[in-house]
């Protein structure tokens, strides 16, 4: 009646085997580390960097516990912060000789202590927030006049080659304040524009102004445009962060939005603020500009005398490359970059979205330059990257744009990636900057770590006390429930933040709950008469039903929690659901198999170690406290 298939115990042993491998590698704390990742968007760091920082380390006779290249860059595991300060000023001299110009991002950071058998299982610690493990915190104010602005800007140029394509002679076109004003030098122009512009530009706003030869026609955006276009400033601007935040191995970093003009970041574990916030800063555009072919004249740039109207760059491989400064076409028309295979020679490719004005802009461009060589650059600090520099074989309409040649299968992953990545829609300011040290973390770790020990203690003596043996089962049945929460957060590498540590300590205030009604349920059962075998299994039967609907009832406030909650309230909300689930396994599968392998073989059982049973109509007991017949 009361014995579990052997399935069922090596399912819980599995369970219990997996949940101490996954909860090991948070008792190993984290040690302190420099990180060397590049700073430029076409410098790879690979394994010769990695040779370099060791050589670099050795030389100067600074001991290290593990040297290691990931998708981030080298990182350097160090016995303490003082070793890690003296690496990181060595390795920043000798991997950024010109720091007006640097090369490589050379950061402090935090790694995990866990041996390598268990990283090499995936078996990863926990993120901690930016309350626990310290870090820097930035509110960053995006300037929405500028985003519009920026797309004024680039609405002038749509309307020239726009009223071109139309044949529409104007007496020119410009920017004054937040409005476009286009010339006109007489009525029937300025009608014709504005046919023109109200079909093909429907964001736009048109009033008609001035007399005589002097006509105007004023565009400004629309209300709805206007919003729109800050929503994308907002969502780009995020993207971008995410980007240039990964060259900090930043583990789970926070940015989000907060009202309608601002964005919160969060980078736990980063002791660099100067560096966190350079990167946060960078300004990259993309841009395509025209190769200048013409005969001698890269030989002249080379010795030193620049044509006009050009600048001199190193492309892919090491070559020189002149490229002329009119800037043909921004990233501001590109809207998306994929990785892909020439369709004529199976060679790889990137194949380029262009929006409707961009694919304008670029079918003119290729026509008037077949066999030319085009150069797409990255623009950051004032300081251009040529990314590939392919040759145009023929004009190219529609907007979908193919770059092949020369080009790996991870050269054009990484060529679409850095033609993704894009730049900022708006700039942005730090308005609010806070720093929250390790040893602030580290106080809040133990406080929390103390309330939940001791609260566990309190719930583990009541138990013991009140139960006796089941009371015992109990809390271990609840010790596996903390060991798979832990386990589950190390495994979906969740972020814990002081909310969290809140919710696994109401967790085990909530997971007891359910021993208590199986307990309770059994003692009720023996009151009625039942034997002990059979008190056993209805308790745990007619128990479930109660366990079950408490259960989904509070899962269904904690759901509502993290749809709608936001910041602590969801890390809340994460650790809450997930100490449900695990909750419902240990209380009811865990608790039972240890019951059923202590009572389970016993077939004349007589009595439970339960505490005292209490019958009606009964005022002093017929038996010792701790048994029932």
């Amino acid at each position: 009646m009361n014995r579990y298939p052997l399935w069922k115990y090596i399912t819980v042993a599995v369970a219990l085997v997996i949940g101490f491998i996954y909860t090991l590698p948070n008792f190993f704390g984290e040690s302190p580390a420099v990180q060397v990742s590049s700073a430029k968007a076409t410098l790879k760091v690979d394994t010769q960097a990695l040779a370099r920082v060791e050589s670099v380390l050795q030389s100067e006779k600074i001991a290290t516990n593990g040297i290691f290249l990931d998708n981030v860059g080298v990182k350097v595991r160090l016995a303490d912060t003082d070793t890690q300060l003296k690496a990181k000023d060595l390795l920043e001299k000798q991997f950024n000789p010109d720091p007006a110009d640097p090369q490589y991002v050379v950061a402090l950071n935090l790694l995990s202590s866990s041996p390598q058998w268990l990283t090499s299982m995936h078996a990863l610690p926990m993120y901690l927030g930016l309350d626990l493990r310290g870090g820097v915190h930035f509110l960053l104010q995006v300037d929405m006049k500028g985003a519009l602005t920026k797309r004024l800007d680039s609405m002038g140029a749509d309307l020239r080659s726009l009223l071109r394509d139309k044949n529409v002679r104007h007496a020119g076109i410009g920017r004054e304040g937040e409005r476009i004003v286009i010339r006109f030098r007489d009525a029937e122009t300025r009608d014709k524009g504005r046919i023109a512009l109200a079909d093909n530009q429907p964001d736009l706003q048109l009033a008609e102004q001035g007399e005589g030869s002097d006509l105007r026609l004023v565009a400004a955006l629309k209300p709805e445009a206007m919003k729109r276009i800050q929503e994308f400033a907002i969502k780009q601007n995020i993207t971008t962060l995410h980007n240039r935040i990964n060259e900090l191995g930043v583990a789970e970093p926070v940015i989000q939005q907060q009202g309608a003009d601002r964005i919160v970041v969060q980078l736990p574990g980063v002791q660099d603020t100067a560096k966190a916030k350079d990167i946060l800063g960078r300004t990259a555009t993309l841009e395509i500009r025209m190769v200048d072919d013409t005969p001698g004249a890269l030989e002249a740039a080379q010795a030193g005398q620049v044509p006009f109207g050009t600048e001199l760059y190193v492309e892919r491989g090491g070559l020189p490359l002149l490229v002329k400064k009119q800037v043909v076409l921004t990233g501001d028309r590109l809207t998306d970059a994929q990785p892909g295979f020439d369709s004529q020679n199976h060679e790889p490719a990137v194949h380029l979205s262009l929006d409707s004005a961009g694919a304008r802009i670029f079918k003119d461009i290729t026509r008037e330059n077949v066999g030319k060589r085009m150069a797409i650059l990255l623009i950051e600090k004032g300081k251009g990257e040529v990314v590939t520099a392919p040759v145009i074989r023929t004009e190219i309409g529609g907007g979908r744009v193919q770059i092949s040649g020369r080009m790996s299968t991870q050269e054009a992953n990484d060529t679409a990636l850095l033609l993704r990545a894009g730049s900022l829609a708006a700039p942005m300011d730090i308005i609010e900057e806070r720093t929250i040290g390790p040893s602030l973390g580290a106080d809040n770790i133990s406080k929390g770590f103390h309330s939940t020990l001791w609260g566990f203690a309190a719930i583990a003596v009541f138990m013991i006390a009140y139960y006796m043996l089941f009371g015992l089962i109990s809390t271990i049945a609840l010790s596996s429930n903390l060991l798979f929460l832990i386990a589950l957060l190390s495994m979906l590498q969740a972020t814990l933040t002081l909310p969290g540590i809140a919710a696994i300590a109401l967790t085990l205030g909530m997971a007891i709950d359910a021993n208590v009604l199986i307990n309770e349920r059994i003692r009720e059962e023996l009151r009625g008469g039942a034997t002990p075998q059979a008190a056993i299994h209805a308790g745990y039967e007619r128990a479930w039903g109660t366990i079950l609907d408490s259960n989904v009832t509070t899962l269904i406030a904690g759901i509502a929690l993290l749809i709608f909650g936001s910041g602590p309230v969801r890390g809340f909300a994460v650790v809450h659901c997930l100490g449900i689930l695990t909750s419902l396994f240990s209380a009811v599968v865990v608790s039972r198999a240890l019951v059923n392998l202590i009572y389970g073989r016993r077939r004349k059982l007589e009595a439970l170690s339960i505490g005292q049973i209490w019958k009606p109509g009964i005022t002093t007991p017929d038996k010792a406290a701790g048994s029932a017949k």
